[in-house]
């Protein structure tokens, strides 16, 4: 089969570029496969962050070639005749936001008028976490072209039947980010990272108002009053930073708060994770995290809120702790009883069974499946 991946890759930095890295090297061990990337993602005037480019290493030694304009429509028709010409069998579009609906369903609908090609998307979200006008419009127009949906969560699958109840679909877990490299001794990162606390959580990833990192900040003064406990916030600010910076000067929390309030290339994110007894995704609201399947890459528990597929990961006691979202009292307790009853050695043993099915391959396999289906493409 000779699969086209369309979307967020190296030298692109972030989550989505790492998962469909990830993808296509696991597809090209049975299947012939390219990937194409944007030349601009985001125009600047959208994008909160501070560069859309890898400053480190990327997985995958050859860029990926930067073809696609997110706002400009004749380069969608013209990436579209490309694609229609190369004759792919399938189209793969990772799809998390509908800002890319227009996009990627233009370039489907102009690639599909060879009457060969099929276009799966994988979906992170049906609708997005935070709302924007035109959401519904922009996914439909998107969702008119598309072949055959991957989920990775029975809340995604829930959300797709409602929306489009038409989809053919296979629920996939999301697959453990396995490339950032094997877990090191947790005293070695620390000692890396200039660390030398007993205890430490982290919170890893772009910082957004639904992340709840707010909670987490109102939690520690909880805990402090029983165990000192260094909390760890590694990650980008696409919420305003101040706001969480006052939370912990209101509550004295700077000795036990450090932040690393920038982009962390890919050959330290092991540090962090390593450094950390346990990991903490206090959301407000979810589909699944990308950020649970790196923990779990590194073998550490994780902490989490019950929203979204977030349940469907961490298993309440025995892969970590599963709390109410936005209620602080909830979280500390979750917190102080994992140090209290010494879980960390029995939730990471936990986890290193757990992972064993989020494998790369069983999402292969999946969309072999789907691919398997030979009915005539949907018309573009």
């Amino acid at each position: 089969m000779y699969c086209i991946i369309v979307g967020t890759a190296y030298p692109l930095r972030g989550g989505i570029a790492h998962y469909n890295a990830l993808l296509a090297s696991s597809l090209a061990t049975r299947h012939s496969v390219e990937t194409i990337t944007f030349k601009r993602q985001y125009p600047a005037l959208l994008f909160p962050g501070t560069t859309q480019e890898e400053t480190g290493a990327g997985f995958h030694a050859d860029p990926a070639p930067r073809l696609v304009d997110s706002i400009d429509p004749l380069n969608w028709f013209s990436v579209g005749r490309l694609l229609r010409e190369k004759k792919p069998d399938l189209l793969i579009f990772k799809y998390w936001l509908p800002f890319f609906g227009p996009c990627f369903g233009t370039i489907a609908r102009v690639a599909k008028r060879n009457q060969h090609t099929r276009v799966l998307f994988i979906c992170d979200n049906v609708l997005p976490h935070e709302r924007r006008p035109f959401d519904n419009a922009f996914t439909r127009y998107a969702f008119r072209q598309v072949d055959y949906f991957i989920v990775q969560s029975d809340a995604v699958e829930r959300d797709l039947a409602s929306f489009w109840p038409k989809a053919i679909t296979r629920n996939v877990p999301h697959p453990v980010y396995n490339a950032f490299g094997a877990p090191i001794d947790k005293y070695k990162a620390r000692r890396s990272l200039g660390l030398m606390d007993d205890r430490i959580l982290l919170f890893f990833g772009y910082v957004r108002e639904y992340k709840g990192l707010d909670v987490l900040l109102e939690a520690m003064p909880r805990v402090l009053q029983h165990m000192r406990v260094r909390l760890l916030v590694a990650g980008e600010f696409y919420h305003d930073e101040s706001r969480y910076r006052s939370i912990v000067e209101k509550h004295g929390l700077t000795d036990h708060v450090l932040f690393h309030s920038e982009y962390l290339p890919n050959e330290r994110v092991g540090l962090y994770f390593s450094a950390a007894d346990a990991v903490v995704l206090p959301y407000r609201s979810a589909t699944q995290s990308g950020i649970a399947q790196i923990a779990y890459n590194f073998d550490k528990p994780v902490l989490a809120t019950d929203v979204g597929g977030l349940s469907e990961v961490v298993h309440d006691g025995t892969t970590g702790y599963v709390v109410p979202p936005d209620q602080p009292d909830a979280l500390s307790r979750a917190i102080l009883k994992f140090y209290n009853e010494s879980r960390e050695e029995e939730f990471s043993r936990n986890v290193r069974r757990e992972k064993e099915k989020y494998s790369w391959d069983n999402l292969v396999n999946a969309i072999e499946e789907l691919a398997a289906h030979r009915s005539p493409p949907m018309p573009g």
